[in-house]
């Protein structure tokens, strides 16, 4: 049946209609901003024209994000071709020992630089579920420029608050089974569930990693680890050390780095001593058009 976005014009009362000329003449920005939300058609974007986009559309509005307590700001950019949201992080910090919510960490770092490592490890693994992350200058300070996800449906929090299932449980528990090793990986200690985010097609996204990759050579949770995706776990095995320094040495510390080889090959061992019966086949998510 067809809806009408006004009422047949014999039933509009003269109230309705002054207000409905109000809005059209008196505010015609809105109107056409509107409008051009809905008609803009939707583009698919390779994973390389994000990267470029973040790191050459002009910024054209900025304004604090709703969550996070590291100065995250939500960016609108432009190439004049494409607008699209990102979040824009300049953290870099240290301290010799902080309190954190899993205790008192030494060495510690809370830096931008670990969103851009987390994505290039991921895309290294076959790991889809991280955004792309870019280095760039903003406000006269080197950030991270990590891609906005579209279409979030609620976070895990919310999920969890509220007691609502994942459509496709299989499905659901193999995206989980990923995001547990891949935190046991980069040794993630802030993985709150604000930080999963689901989109409307219940895939999983990880965000706001700048609390990971700790300098620590073990596995935290070693409990977590007890389901890994077949083809995770063979790029785990192939990939080298040169190939992880190459793409992720200017970005981690010599000790960073060293820890994440060494969490690397002992969650290898971890599931090889598991054996077959700890992995599983996971189906690779669709990519979604870009608003």
């Amino acid at each position: 049946m067809r809806q009408f976005l006004f009422p047949p014009l014999g039933a509009v009362s003269r109230r309705f209609f002054c207000s409905a000329f109000l809005v059209l003449v008196l505010s015609p920005p809105l109107v056409a901003e509107q409008a051009a939300q809905l008609t803009e058609p939707l583009v698919n974007l390779s994973i390389q024209e994000q990267e470029l986009f973040l790191l050459n559309a002009k910024v054209i509005k900025t304004r604090g994000a709703s969550k996070g307590i590291t100065g995250t700001l939500r960016a609108t950019l432009t190439d004049g071709r494409i607008t699209h949201d990102a979040s824009i992080q300049t953290i870099d910090m240290y301290k010799a020992i902080q309190d954190t919510p899993i205790g008192a960490q030494v060495n510690f770092r809370d830096c931008y630089k670990f969103n851009i490592a987390a994505y290039r490890l991921a895309l290294l693994l076959g790991i889809d579920g991280v955004p792309p992350s870019v280095e760039r200058r903003y406000g006269g300070k080197r950030g991270a420029f990590t891609w906005w996800v579209d279409d979030v449906l609620m976070d895990e929090g919310q999920r969890l608050n509220k007691k609502i299932q994942a459509p496709d449980g299989d499905a659901w528990n193999a995206q989980m089974f990923v995001v547990r090793v891949f935190d046991q990986l980069i040794d993630n200690i802030d993985r709150n569930m604000g930080n999963l985010l689901i989109t409307k097609d219940w895939n999983i996204w990880m965000i706001d990693h700048t609390r990971a990759f700790r300098p620590i050579s073990q596995i935290r949770a070693v409990r977590n680890l007890t389901k890994c995706d077949r083809a995770l776990l063979q790029r785990l095995k192939e990939i080298s050390d040169q190939d992880l320094e190459r793409e992720m040495g200017s970005l981690l510390t010599n000790g960073e780095m060293k820890a994440l080889l060494a969490r690397r090959r002992l969650i290898v061992e971890c599931f090889e001593k598991l054996g077959e019966a700890s992995l599983y086949d996971r189906a690779p998510r669709v990519a979604t058009a870009t608003k």
